[in-house]
């Protein structure tokens, strides 16, 4: 294993996990996504955030909408332009649109969201280790905005399913670790 280059070790790992993901019964995404939901509602790092940056379900991932429409937060969501993610305000009745990759995103011209009024951001992931590391779809745009100044040092929250909950991933030098990581079970937090 250790002759295989990280870069195919992950596209394998992703390519099986994202499989996995895929596979599971509607029933069983929706309650293990509600028990999720339920775990961040509780979460201190939750609870004492104002805007909160997320992400709209895609290829099965935990669905978060059940929080959405707490207006106790001011939401954000990501839209892909070019190789950077733009946030955007989001409010349960403002429009959206299909974007790059087919994933939902908020309007261009939807108000945008400055980095220093984030509190949290939910980091949506294929896997994530005990470390804090995670596994994106290959696309570098969450490690490109964690590396970046103005986000380096934001509370981030990786979400996954338990079964992608892996002891360790290959790792690259540009993975930041996130701060924790949530599952259906729980929260987990590194050392």
């Amino acid at each position: 294993m250790l002759d295989v280059p990280k870069a195919d070790r992950k596209a394998e790992l992703r390519r099986t996990l994202l499989k996995a993901r895929q596979s599971m019964s509607v029933r069983d995404w929706r309650e293990k996504s509600d028990r999720i939901c339920s775990h961040l509602q509780t979460s201190i790092l939750f609870a004492q955030a104002k805007t909160i940056l997320a992400y709209f379900s895609f290829r099965q991932e935990p669905d978060l909408s059940p929080l959405f429409a707490n207006t106790k937060y001011r939401w954000g969501f990501p839209r892909c332009v070019g190789k950077s993610l733009h946030w955007h305000i989001w409010e349960p009745n403002d429009n959206l649109q299909i974007g790059a990759y087919g994933i939902t995103e908020p309007h261009a011209n939807a108000p945008s969201i400055d980095p220093i009024e984030v509190d949290l951001v939910l980091v949506p992931s294929v896997a994530c280790d005990y470390q804090g590391y995670r596994l994106g779809y290959g696309g570098g745009y969450y490690d490109r905005l964690l590396n970046s100044p103005e986000w380096f040092a934001k509370p981030t929250i990786g979400i996954v399913f338990d079964f992608a909950y892996l002891p360790q991933l290959p790792i690259e030098p540009w993975d930041k670790p996130l701060k924790t990581v949530f599952s259906e079970t729980g929260l987990t937090q590194k050392d």
